[in-house]
């Protein structure tokens, strides 16, 4: 795979004119604000650029995210797209420096800078909270895509004081990132993340820490399951301070619960042989099935996929030559996962397809000297 740095900063974009109108302002050239820039510049967006560290602000406009600003810029729309702690604090200054302005923000929670705008008695009328679901383990304006939104949902925290015309623009700029924007208010959109972000992180922390002191040979052991896991544990410390911080009441109430469970299944496997212990630890199982099953997978359809894994050798032109038998037997990738094999020159990929094709894929893949490791069917 060609690093992100080699490649166009647009891709995944394509479309022939943008909504959003203007100048867009974007306060914060990191990961998100740098890739919303990438993004408009692509559609040929007049995108300004602001941040704090001038290193960060030079990497971003050379990377071609924005230009600098000018004195005499007069953006439609503000993107304020800075750290959870100085949200507020940006919005208000915002606000009050281009009163013509649209301004909305992508931070990951939304009810504690609102509340802190509010108590200080600022003009909201302009103001419209966004929060897009989206991102990578690394950070900064090097790590920045303009494809990253695309096909990600982009919560808008609107009020009964939001104008239409100000809703517009900003589901203007989501439409142009081709993400989907889908309403919440600033309390049901916290609750949903602490969800299925921000305990998530905890959960894919504390278990990551766990490495720490563990034997080597057991790390060798480490397959895709404890990867997958944990791929998230890999954040920035200092901004999951301020996110979980500014988040605490929901996420203390999951992470209650989630606690609760844990010491159920630990008390059913202090004795696997009393009665109803083996059937708790298979509710346990079962209801992860259950929760799993709920989860929205591509297109956002609530659809089951069956699983092929086929050996593929360590060397070039294997996966590409793998996505061409599959093309020729008109069989549907709906996603891919690879899985390396400590010491081995093959690694696994795990293919979901269609129920229906299963049988047809795996035929036609062994028939073309393809071995099938396993298939969910098994």
């Amino acid at each position: 795979m060609t690093d992100a740095v080699d490649q166009p900063r647009a891709g995944g974009i394509d479309r022939l004119s943008a909504r959003s109108s203007g100048t867009v302002r974007i306060v914060g050239a990191g990961l998100l604000g740098a890739s919303i820039g990438h993004a408009l510049v692509a559609l040929g967006v007049d995108v300004v650029l602001a941040d704090t560290s001038p290193a960060q602000l030079r990497l971003a406009i050379d990377y071609g995210a924005g230009r600098a600003a000018r004195d005499d810029d007069a953006p439609t729309l503000v993107v304020v797209s800075v750290p959870p702690d100085v949200t507020a604090d940006v919005i208000e200054s915002e606000l009050e420096r281009f009163p013509d302005a649209v301004v909305t923000d992508v931070a990951s929670v939304k009810l504690e800078p609102l509340r802190v705008l509010r108590e200080r008695g600022i003009d909201l009328s302009r103001y419209i909270g966004s929060h897009p679901l989206a991102g990578r383990e690394r950070g900064g304006a090097i790590s920045a895509r303009a494809d990253i939104f695309v096909g990600r949902p982009w919560v808008v925290c609107r009020d009964g004081e939001t104008r239409a015309s100000d809703l517009a623009v900003v589901e203007g700029l989501i439409l142009d990132l081709g993400a989907t924007p889908i309403e919440m208010s600033p309390e049901e959109h916290d609750r949903s993340v602490a969800l299925v972000s921000h305990v998530p992180q905890l959960v894919a922390s504390l278990l990551a820490g766990r490495f720490v002191d563990a034997p080597d040979g057991s790390l060798r052991l480490a397959g895709q399951g404890v990867r997958d896991t944990t791929r998230i544990a890999a954040s920035a410390p200092e901004l999951w301070v301020q996110i979980l911080g500014a988040n605490a009441e929901p996420v203390v109430d999951i992470l209650d619960v989630l606690a609760a469970d844990l010491a159920a299944v630990a008390d059913a496997l202090r004795d696997p042989d009393a009665t109803g212990a083996r059937r708790a630890v298979a509710d346990t199982i079962r209801r992860g099935n259950d929760g799993v099953e709920r989860l929205p997978g591509k297109h956002g359809q609530n659809r089951r996929f069956e699983t092929v894994v086929v050996m593929v050798d360590d060397r070039a032109g294997q996966l590409g030559r793998l996505f061409g038998d599959l093309g020729d037997l008109d069989v549907n990738v709906e996603d891919l996962r690879l899985e390396h094999s400590p010491g081995a020159l093959f690694g696994l990929a795990e293919i979901s397809v269609t129920p229906g094709v299963v049988r047809r894929c795996v035929e036609g893949l062994q028939a073309r000297g393809w071995k099938i490791a396993s298939t969910s069917n098994d």
